[in-house]
């Protein structure tokens, strides 16, 4: 599932970045063949960082040697909100691929965390964003109910649009 910046330009205004995040259900036998399918000539990672992410459901990182492209693998956590937002992944197309990503209401907590935990505000900007392009199709429920559950409905009552 495609998460971050490429998910909140999906639903919001286009930025530029420098890498994709996606989240991934791995296995260790799902690792294990992701890992045989990435050449040393195309790709860098480091197979312990993987490994030690999938154990700790953490992230690593892939990087397309040919573009310089990185890739942020982060492995599924098994809290109730990651669960949630997994299975409400929604199909897209991102550049020129199917793709499942975020919904528009998961992308906005998830933004919501990462500038709770970081201080960014340009993570404020990309939920602001997604709140105008949006507008009255997000359900304000969901994010509400996310928001206090999270501990960002501080955040969150900056920028939430009153309906």
């Amino acid at each position: 599932m495609v998460v971050g910046s490429f998910a909140s330009t999906l639903h919001g205004m286009p930025r530029t970045t420098h890498d994709i995040d996606i989240v991934v259900d791995l296995t260790s036998a799902s690792l294990t063949a992701f890992l045989s399918d990435l050449t040393e000539e195309a790709y860098y990672i480091s197979e312990g960082a993987a490994r030690d992410a999938l154990k700790r459901r953490t992230q690593f990182n892939v990087i397309d040697l040919a573009t310089g492209w990185k890739i942020d693998l982060i492995v599924l956590k098994r809290r109730p909100f990651s669960v949630e937002e997994f299975q409400r992944r929604v199909p897209a197309r991102l550049l020129d691929a199917e793709v499942f990503v975020a919904s528009a209401e998961d992308t906005i907590l998830s933004k919501l965390e990462w500038s709770a935990k970081s201080g960014s505000e340009r993570q404020l900007q990309d939920v602001a964003s997604i709140v105008a392009v949006k507008g009255k199709s997000l359900d304000l429920e969901y994010v509400d109910r996310w928001a206090h559950q999270l501990g960002v409905s501080d955040r969150w009552e900056q920028i939430r649009p009153q309906h």
